[in-house]
């Protein structure tokens, strides 16, 4: 390809915003519908092509960076926080909780700032987490860490699923206690609610409004949660904070809200994300990552401290189930972590999504072209069935979340995040930074181990109470 040939694809690329733009990549004039994507590097006030790591059928490089932003919020403060006051403040306590809560942030932030920079190493964009890994360490470890990021994101949409379910139940039994609907069918319910949003959002960057309605939708649940435990603290004074469980116990229990509180804040997948962003692709994630961190995280602090506070130890592990208020106001806070959950889903499914569409896709028409929809609908209802089924039938998946948490998120978030920067800079820095990023790397994996073996023996602990298709 000429150096006028590469304008006009840059042109084009950014006035038409195709996912899958015709280019001449050969350079024999042939038509290509899986040419790689151009994205763009500013240097000194010009703009100069940079080939991304390999072809992609989704829209990259187009979203501003407080679109992004919102994402990583949406992330955030998704109804996985209606559980943190149980599952992070009970078994830290108030100090233990809020250090945690703080550490955890300053150190999530560090580590997600260290990915960003990575992102064009090489001169090369790594739109996926694999392709980064893949190119700094070689081709087995671009298939562990796919393998790694798979059943990371796998877990966390089958919790999200239970999630809507859950809200959906507490719906039904505000209005009927009468055990006829199950949690297997609500669950159902939302995977086919997940589906079809799924069919009518063709990539990450196309949510747009649908991620102002997920902060609302946010806003709602947590504003109500937050205002009816307040009234519930004031009017029950004596509360008991004390720390539950045996000493053994509260060993492995802090060792799991360790690992919450890692959960709480990564999503696993920042290169997906940023491959999303305008350039300049690093600037601009630094300032999403500072949103995600500071505006973004005052709602989850808010919900979390006012849970804990209101009820103690006592905290349900879905906190609307704690709150008493008028039915209404609890109907609509459920309502709206369903629908939350709904869109959240579909962001931490957008890798696999990318994969499904990218390799197996036509790579013709738009995305509304009548056999692109039909596919999403085989290709993702496939996929959220399969997410539905596992969800139904281990509706109590939590246990196996923290295990899978302590295998994956430890290792892509913290490990490889600095031991890849150790890679790739590590003639540049100094010998305290050096000694710095290998203390990051031996601590968490030894973290990560520990995580492991705590969420192994919940999982052994709680295994005589299971049943497939529990109703809880």
């Amino acid at each position: 390809m000429d150096h006028h040939q590469c304008d006009e694809e840059n042109q084009r690329a950014a006035s038409s915003h195709s996912s899958a733009p015709s280019s001449s990549w050969s350079g024999h004039g042939e038509e290509s519908s899986t040419a790689p994507l151009l994205s763009y590097k500013m240097v000194d006030d010009k703009i100069e092509s940079v080939q991304v790591s390999e072809d992609t059928a989704h829209q990259i490089s187009i979203d501003p960076w407080y679109q992004v932003g919102f994402i990583l919020t949406t992330g955030v403060n998704s109804a996985y926080v209606l559980g943190y006051s149980a599952s992070i403040m009970v078994p830290l306590g108030w100090i233990g909780g809020t250090c945690g809560l703080i550490l955890a942030a300053a150190i999530s932030m560090y580590a997600n700032a260290l990915l960003a920079r990575l992102h064009e190493v090489g001169g090369k964009r790594h739109i996926r987490y694999r392709d980064l890994a893949g190119h700094i360490y070689g081709k087995k470890m671009y298939s562990l860490t796919w393998a790694l990021q798979y059943v990371n994101l796998f877990m966390i949409n089958t919790g999200f699923i239970i999630l809507a379910g859950q809200a959906l139940k507490a719906i039904y039994v505000l209005f009927r206690d009468d055990g006829l609907l199950k949690l297997p069918y609500c669950i159902a319910l939302s995977g086919f609610v997940c589906a079809l949003f799924a069919f009518g959002i063709p990539y990450l960057s196309a949510l747009r409004i649908w991620l102002g309605l997920s902060t609302l939708f946010s806003l709602i649940y947590i504003v109500i949660a937050f205002v009816l435990s307040l009234r519930d603290g004031i009017t029950t004074p004596a509360k008991d904070y004390t720390i539950p469980g045996s000493h053994s116990d509260k060993i492995f229990t802090t060792i799991g809200a360790v690992a919450n509180l890692v959960f709480a804040y990564n999503t696993g997948m920042l290169p997906e994300i940023q491959a999303t962003i305008r350039p300049p692709v690093v600037k601009n994630m630094e300032k999403a990552l500072w949103f995600q961190f500071t505006i973004g995280s005052l709602p989850l602090y808010a919900v979390t401290f006012m849970g804990y506070w209101a009820y103690g130890s006592s905290t349900s592990s879905y906190l609307l189930n704690s709150v008493k208020g008028p039915i209404w106001i609890k109907t609509v806070a459920n309502l709206s972590a369903f629908l939350q959950t709904v869109i959240a889903l579909h962001i931490f499914a957008s890798p696999m999504y990318e994969f499904l569409d990218t390799r197996f896709g036509s790579g013709h028409g738009g995305p509304f072209a009548i056999h692109n929809i039909m596919f999403r609908v085989g290709v993702r209802g496939g996929y959220l069935t399969i997410n539905t089924l596992v969800a139904a039938m281990l509706p109590f998946l939590g246990d196996f979340m923290s295990l899978t948490g302590a295998l994956s998120t430890f290792p892509l978030t913290f490990v490889l995040a600095n031991h890849m920067y150790l890679m790739v800079k590590q003639h540049k820095l100094p010998t305290l930074q050096k000694c710095w990023h290998w203390l990051n790397v031996v601590g968490f994996s030894c973290l990560s181990i520990a995580a492991a073996v705590a969420a192994l023996r919940l999982i052994t602990v709680d295994s005589s109470t299971y049943h497939l298709f529990a109703d809880l």
